[in-house]
């Protein structure tokens, strides 16, 4: 899972792929096609992108949308500067790190998670429920969450040698066996896989501690949305009818897709319900999914700024959801 929150990271690859992203803008300018580049392998985190495709909400906008499942070697970003796929979907600091620091022309147009499902997890028979708690901890951290940790202890005034931070790669098995207090994982998917050694988790957001950043950003090049609109528009609203559909009932459709979508990927049924549940009240909002309100997006500026990541609101275009 390291790779999909990796970028390239030399200003050529940025180049070179800007002027594959241009070309494929005008290519793809008047017809009803459009790709969608995953951030992931299949699982419940696209599930409602699944759930458009078979109920033909795609075709019923007069859309053709291909979606391109993601994986340990697929850089989001990358396939927009490739001209391989029109969206993709992202986190704001890779996105907006790329904006800033290689001047890829990208534009944040939509969010499916309103709070980015990355947490603190550990057993409940040694529960750490606050960041408070890790005081003294033993915690276990991805290279590129390292960042966000760090944003997160200073917020809440802890100082980084408090709490005693080593690699994680996203294995929850040393914090089974007590190795370590607690991991940053998915909160709403790791659970699962400690409560089949049986064990019990608890878990708190770092969104909810300060890290106030959205998930699975909707991103497209700035090319691709002159020349676009209309299409991208059709595509949100789609997509939201596809999420909407799904999250009515998290059970249903994670057992329809046993045999297509999720076929191969090695995750039980029960773990994609699980995942899909626990994904429904980050998606949801009351102004409608993917929906980035003024304040959201002065949220994730701020503390994206925090991490020295010079983000500003010019970086997310919220004019194609005023359309739906």
């Amino acid at each position: 899972m390291m790779s999909r929150r990796n970028f390239c990271r030399t200003l050529a690859c940025a180049g070179a792929g800007s002027l594959a992203g241009i070309h494929h803008a005008r290519s793809m300018a008047g017809t009803n096609a459009v790709s969608m580049q995953a951030a992931w392998v299949n699982d419940a985190e696209f599930i409602g992108y699944f759930v458009a495709l078979q109920n033909g909400y795609y075709k019923a906008q007069g859309l053709d949308m291909h979606y391109l499942s993601g994986g340990p070697d697929v850089i989001p970003e990358s396939a927009l500067l490739a001209g391989k796929a029109a969206i993709a979907l992202t986190t704001p600091d890779t996105t907006i790190k790329a904006i800033t620091t290689q001047g890829a022309k990208f534009k944040i147009i939509g969010a499916q998670f309103q709070k980015t499902p990355i947490g603190v997890v550990s057993l409940e028979s040694r529960p750490i429920r606050t960041v408070k708690a890790l005081e003294g901890k033993t915690l276990a951290v991805p290279p590129v969450n390292m960042t966000q940790v760090a944003g997160m202890l200073r917020i809440n005034g802890i100082a980084r040698s408090a709490v005693r931070i080593v690699p994680y790669q996203f294995d929850p098995t040393p914090l089974i066996k007590g190795e370590i207090d607690a991991t940053v994982d998915f909160v709403t998917d790791v659970p699962y896989t400690i409560g089949l050694a049986g064990k019990k988790a608890v878990s708190f957001l770092l969104y909810d501690n300060g890290v106030t950043i959205y998930n699975d950003t909707v991103v497209v090049s700035e090319d691709f949305l002159a020349a676009n609109r209309p299409l991208l528009v059709k595509w949100l609203r789609a997509s939201r009818q596809g999420w909407s559909e799904n999250l009515k009932d998290p059970a249903k459709y994670p057992r329809e897709f046993k045999t297509s979508w999720f076929n191969g990927t090695g995750r039980a049924t029960e773990n994609d319900i699980y995942t899909n549940t626990a994904d429904k009240p980050l998606i949801e909002t009351p102004a409608g999914i993917y929906s980035m309100s003024e304040e959201g997006i002065a949220a994730n500026v701020r503390f994206l700024r925090s991490i020295g990541i010079m983000a500003d609101r010019s970086m997310f275009d919220t004019t194609l959801l005023a359309s739906l």
